[in-house]
């Protein structure tokens, strides 16, 4: 499986950014889940509760600056 360009975690909450190539320029995505333990082992949802919020905020800016300096630096 590929492994993401770059990641960013708050607590419980992880931005995981990926490049996509093309001709013209890169472009980048964004996934967005939360961690949580169930039992011993450690899982990912895509759901976020109201007290997530504030955390995925932080790292969804931090995500989007991240993506424009990598664009500003190819130009």
């Amino acid at each position: 499986m590929a492994k993401p360009l770059h990641e960013i975690r708050r607590g419980l909450i992880v931005a995981r950014i990926w490049r996509h190539r093309s001709r013209q320029r890169d472009r980048y995505s964004l996934s967005l889940v939360r961690l949580f333990r169930n039992g011993d082992q450690w899982k990912e949802s895509a759901r976020l509760g109201r007290d997530d919020l504030p955390l995925a905020r932080l790292v969804l800016d931090e995500a989007h600056a991240w993506m424009l300096t990598q664009e500003g630096a190819r130009r």
